[in-house]
């Protein structure tokens, strides 16, 4: 699979997520299902992003979800659409493996998240991993599995999602961070990206295996919502440490009004890019505006 960006892009300042399409609300679940059944069809999910993409964001930070694929496949099919169009994703996607090993069985799993134009190099690297417990090799394979689906398209930045990337530093296991890094680098020419909802610990673990201004998203918001470690350590992180900051649940899930969370947010230090999501365009432009507002272009942070 051929990748057409170059390394280390300079990210937009806002990035498109994909939580309300698949029935994510942090703070209320009468949401969630109401979102879940919305965005059941494609068209609705496309509806929705083609609004993004004609307010300017043209970003989209993903799961690996199946109902990605068929955005993507969407996306690939009206390159006229889409001539800046650019794909975020974050793997991995737990529920698509267990569903797909229920439904087609192990080797079925495997052939079906296979890249094909690598098939027999990833098939070699998978077995020779099992047989030799050979974590690295197990976990490229996984990788290029995730990204069979962007094939053509442009991935300047791929994710490892907060569920692994802190059961990892949990365990100790910081390698994984740097096989993940490597890998992407090496086969994609994209940037490895890092989520987490613990910035200064994870900031630690990169620092020990070498991973240099690193791209990590986190919730950075007012209040504190879901930021482990709390405010003041996320404040010390994004002012004194080396790393490329995007922040996510900027509005904590509603708690903190928009003008003031994004006020807030674009006046600290060394922020690269926001994340957001949203079901309306006017919702999107509001949050478009706000951003422009508060955070003009001509003064966008450069690391």
């Amino acid at each position: 699979m051929t990748m057409t960006e170059t390394v280390a892009p300079k990210m937009d300042r806002l990035l498109f997520g994909d939580n309300q399409f698949f029935g994510v609300n942090h703070m209320s679940e009468e949401k969630a299902r109401a979102q879940q059944m919305r965005f059941q069809n494609l068209d609705a999910i496309m509806n929705v992003l083609d609004a993004a993409y004609d307010e300017g964001v043209h970003t989209f930070m993903c799961t690996t979800h199946e109902r990605i694929g068929e955005v993507a496949d969407r996306v690939r099919a009206n390159p006229d659409r889409y001539p800046e169009m650019k794909f975020f994703p974050g793997m991995p996607y737990a529920h698509k493996y267990a569903n797909a090993v229920t439904e087609d069985g192990f080797l079925g799993a495997i052939r079906k998240f296979l890249p094909e134009d690598g098939l027999l190099d990833s098939i070699a690297r998978g077995t020779s991993s099992l047989a030799r417990k050979d974590i690295e090799g197990i976990s490229t394979l996984l990788i290029d599995a995730e990204l069979k689906m962007f094939a053509g398209l442009s991935t300047p930045v791929i994710w490892m999602q907060n569920v692994v990337v802190d059961l990892l530093s949990g365990l100790g296991f910081r390698d994984a961070f740097r096989i993940f890094a490597d890998h992407v680098r090496k086969r994609y020419n994209a940037e490895p990206g890092f989520i987490t909802m613990n910035l200064p610990r994870l900031l630690d673990d990169l620092d020990a295996v070498g991973v240099e201004n690193p791209i990590v998203c986190s919730n950075i918001n007012k209040i504190g919502f879901r930021m482990s470690g709390g405010v003041d350590a996320y404040l010390d992180a994004i002012d004194k440490r080396p790393f490329r900051a995007v922040a996510m649940s900027v509005f904590a899930s509603g708690a903190v009004p928009p003008r003031e969370a994004i006020e807030w947010v674009c006046g600290l230090p060394n922020l690269e890019s926001i994340v957001f999501g949203a079901s309306s365009r006017a919702n999107i432009a509001s949050t478009v505006s706000l951003v422009d507002e508060y955070w003009p272009s001509a003064s966008t942070p450069a690391r």
